[in-house]
């Protein structure tokens, strides 16, 4: 994918070098492949784990150690930003053209561990959005896993796609849509609340194809390829996928993200229509 020449985003923090001293949460997050396979893209899940989290993260140390970044990381970095601020100037123009203003979420990297609003996040936390405090946080060592662990193609836009689900997370916060999923998961099963959660996770992958759609037209940033990147990370990251690759079998009521048919399918819809108006993945289970 296409990305030099962007503008600087006052809302990248890049914390990477740095070390903390602070307990790390067992949960918060995608904690270790256990987890994983509950949690990946932590989304909502992160959120309904909050209050627990914010309880247990009192009394934890700031960072401790730093050193300095190579010079890969820093051009890791700048292609970060350079998605971070793509996804502000696509929201923002769609919030614009439905009379609503984008409140833009900071992204932030790190290593190792990380004091978060969610909680203490590890090396072993995929990315994850945190309402708490509207960031995204993410360790890059996860998308080495993606590959080597889980199969997914690699690539740059891969990792946009990643960061672009984590930012449909922030847009569900400001429209409401999470909030409304967990009033409607009380009083549910657990399968019932489930299905929710997929819910909520497909349309965070719709959400990332609506702002790719967005941004092929603003920037024409996309090369031969980018797609097949995302569509393989989307088929890792499926419940199913993962599953069958851990556990050896799959138990449909336990997912919580969707399958990787439908999140390649609904990201393919969002790309394809650009359209937020068709990302009700919540109508089968209304």
């Amino acid at each position: 994918m296409k990305w030099s020449g962007r503008r600087n985003s006052e809302n990248f923090e890049d914390r990477r070098g740095m070390s903390s001293g602070g307990k790390t949460i067992i949960g918060g997050g995608i904690i270790g492949i256990v987890i994983l396979l509950l949690n990946v893209f932590g989304g909502e899940n992160a959120q309904m784990l909050t209050p627990i989290l914010e309880q247990m993260n009192q009394g934890n140390s700031a960072p401790t150690e730093q050193r300095a970044l190579t010079a890969a990381e820093i051009e890791e970095g700048k292609f970060i930003e350079a998605i971070l601020v793509d996804t502000e100037d696509v929201w923002g123009k769609i919030f614009q053209e439905n009379n609503m203003q984008y409140e833009r979420p900071n992204l932030v990297l790190f290593t190792d561990s990380y004091e978060t609003g969610c909680g203490s996040a590890t090396s072993a936390s995929g990315p994850f959005y945190c309402p708490a405090d509207q960031k995204v946080y993410m360790d890059l060592s996860f998308f080495e896993e993606l590959k080597t662990k889980f199969g997914a193609q690699g690539g740059d836009f891969a990792t946009a796609y990643v960061i672009a689900h984590e930012i449909g997370h922030h847009v569900q916060t400001l429209l409401g849509t999470s909030t409304k999923m967990r009033q409607m998961q009380e009083g549910k099963s657990q399968a019932q609340a489930n299905k929710l959660s997929v819910a909520l996770e497909l349309q965070a992958d719709f959400y990332a194809g609506v702002w790719t759609h967005y941004n092929q037209k603003m920037n024409n940033f996309l090369e031969e390829g980018d797609i097949d990147e995302a569509l393989s990370a989307a088929h890792a990251v499926g419940d199913d996928a993962i599953q069958a690759k851990i556990q050896g079998h799959i138990v449909p009521e336990s997912f919580t993200h969707g399958t990787s048919a439908q999140r390649k399918a609904w990201f393919m819809k969002g790309y394809k229509s650009g359209d937020i108006n068709q990302g009700d993945t919540f109508a089968e289970i209304r």
